[in-house]
């Protein structure tokens, strides 16, 4: 059964976009992965295809997709910028993602064409009060 929108881990310290994917800043980097609630939805992830290091995107552009048992959904660049680490864990273990979607489970680094914009995106109230 589905988590309610109360049951969500959604820590404060991160940021979201309304496609369910979180970023949070690391030195003059941001990590990407998705959100608790996206993975809660996904049901039990089988694979992941992302990016690779170089690969630039456009805020909001799809860098990826992640396909469970129930669906394959696309992957939204939250800022614009060059991808700078891929999670190389995900290829033999997709369902880091389930476990640890905060942690283990992160999908990519960038390093953003603008880090202020990362502030443009939904604070952890914000993003619990669209789902």
């Amino acid at each position: 059964m589905a988590k309610t929108a109360a049951e969500l881990n959604l820590p404060a310290e991160l940021k979201y976009t309304d496609e369910h994917i979180w970023a949070r800043k690391d030195g003059d980097e941001i990590v990407v992965g998705v959100s608790d609630y996206a993975q809660d939805q996904l049901g039990e992830v089988v694979f992941v295809d992302l990016p690779s290091e170089g690969d630039s995107f456009g805020a909001g552009e799809e860098f990826g997709e992640v396909e469970s048992i129930k669906s394959v959904n696309k992957l939204f660049m939250p800022i614009a910028g060059e991808v700078t680490a891929v999670n190389g864990d995900l290829d033999g273990t997709p369902t880091l993602l389930n476990a640890s979607c905060y942690d283990k489970g992160w999908l990519i680094k960038a390093k953003p064409e603008d880090l202020g914009a990362l502030d443009a995106l939904l604070s952890a109230e914000a993003y619990r009060a669209i789902l």
